[in-house]
């Protein structure tokens, strides 16, 4: 009878091993992105990675590393989730890391793909910056404009953790006949009319709208008070509204060139044309509301995933598709130094940000640090690139490239220019690496390659 009951028990314990092994399988399988092509490359197919500063992109990897194991923005668990953060493990077990350590560890615990929306040869690249503006905390004559908190009846959903809200719509909650009623939260239009006068939700005040909505669009800023006190704010959440680039707008009326658009055009257009810029600028309903941060006047702004940003590694992915703490080898010929001249930009770069405006397997917005010179070299990118993720190799990228079709061989068209989570430029002296000869990107891709996010 002991000898039945033991049995039994082996065997009850082999189905529920058996069961966990099962489940765990099939959840690995399915690693696939949405309407992407995807290959497995060589890294000798790389362009550039071989003179990349594999030390700092190491360094700015540990960061991700470090809220993947300490779970302090816990999100979904996928099967690269899982994987990354035993790649992280390793990384901490290996520093201190001998001389090209760091090239070897991520050729060790990873392998290329190559990654592109199905039909594109290439992915899309913009540039976010963080601003520094001039503020007030009373308004005055000089500063006017208000920077609002987070209204206390605007209802979240769910566990989203940049505050979104329900699907396409913000909301304000009132009371009718003592029960709740859900209406649509107010437009940019409404709020800029003082719908919110009187809320008591201002955090500061600054010299227009047009400087709020550029802090709008870059989602943190660093505000200069009259006594010379640095104030941090960051992205709390919105009301709602789908947002619509405010170039898109000036291209659509054919007020400023597709081929000329950039940040710094559209601030011009808006100060010289006032009446008609705030016309244009109301067509984006989106209102985005801040919080005050407990940074450093020196220290970069948190991403989406609550790490700091590394200017010129870190970028704002499609968080519907990655995972934050991926990284992505970028390779492009950006316009960083001016409008004329392409600068190699061949990087590993790391998924620690998101933005409403980042959608794809292949779209990425490159933080470039603070300030002017930061706002000018990111406001000039709008470029295609080369993206390749870099998958851990306990994931077989053969069973997720496995019957896709082959992509469509056509040049690389962007039909709709995004002006993204954030839109203007670059760190004073970002490093980049050096110049070399182009090498061939290789073949055209195969399924698959996103934002974030």
């Amino acid at each position: 009878m002991a000898a039945r009951r033991s049995f039994l028990h082996l065997a009850l314990l082999l189905i529920g091993l058996a069961g966990v092994t099962a489940a765990r399988s099939a959840e690995r399988e399915p690693i696939k992105f949405p309407d992407a092509q995807y290959e497995p490359v060589d890294w000798s197919k790389l362009d550039g990675w071989a003179n990349d500063d594999h030390a700092a992109a190491f360094a700015a990897f540990l960061t991700s590393c470090r809220a993947l194991n300490g779970e302090r923005r816990p999100g979904r668990e996928t099967a690269i989730t899982e994987e990354l953060k035993n790649v992280c493990q390793r990384a901490f077990a290996a520093i201190p890391l001998e001389e090209d350590g760091a090239r070897k560890f991520f050729e060790d615990n990873f392998r290329p793909l190559r990654i592109s929306k199905l039909g594109d040869s290439d992915g899309f690249l913009t540039g976010y910056y963080e601003p520094i503006i001039e503020g007030s905390r009373v308004p005055t004559g000089e500063f006017t404009a208000p920077l609002f908190r987070r209204p206390p009846n605007l209802v979240a959903s769910g566990r989203r953790k940049l505050g979104d809200l329900f699907p396409n719509k913000g909301v304000k909650v009132g009371r009718r006949f003592g029960r709740r009623k859900i209406v649509p939260f107010y437009t940019r239009g409404e709020i800029e009319d003082g719908a919110l006068d009187g809320w008591r939700l201002e955090i500061c005040w600054l010299r227009s709208q047009l400087d709020v909505l550029f802090a709008q669009i870059q989602g943190s800023a660093r505000i200069r008070l009259e006594d010379g006190t640095i104030l941090r704010i960051n992205y709390d959440s919105h009301n709602g509204w789908p947002y619509t680039p405010v170039g898109r707008v000036l291209i659509e009326r054919n007020i400023i060139p597709k081929d000329e658009m950039s940040m710094q055009r559209i601030r011009e257009w808006m100060e010289a044309h006032p009446d008609d810029a705030k016309d244009a600028r109301r067509q984006n309903k989106s209102y985005v509301f801040f919080r005050i941060v407990d940074l450093a006047s020196e220290d970069e702004p948190m991403g989406a995933q609550g790490v700091p940003l590394v200017p010129g590694r870190s970028i704002a992915v499609d968080r519907a598709l990655h995972v934050y703490g991926t990284p992505f080898f970028i390779s492009a010929d950006l316009p960083i130094a001016n409008e004329k001249t392409a600068t190699k930009f061949r990087r590993l770069v790391f998924a620690q940000d998101t933005g409403s405006a980042i959608v794809g397997p292949a779209r990425a917005d490159i933080y470039f640090g603070a300030g002017a010179e930061a706002a000018r070299m990111a406001g000039r990118i709008r470029n295609p690139g080369a993206f390749a993720m870099l998958l851990p190799r306990a994931l077989d990228p053969a069973l997720t490239a496995r019957d896709q079709p082959l992509p469509r061989q056509r040049p690389a068209t962007f039909a709709q220019l995004d002006f993204g989570a954030m839109a203007d430029p670059t760190v004073d002296e970002v490093p980049l690496p050096q110049p070399k000869p182009a090498a061939a990107v290789g073949p055209a891709r195969k399924p698959k390659a996103r934002r974030m996010p």
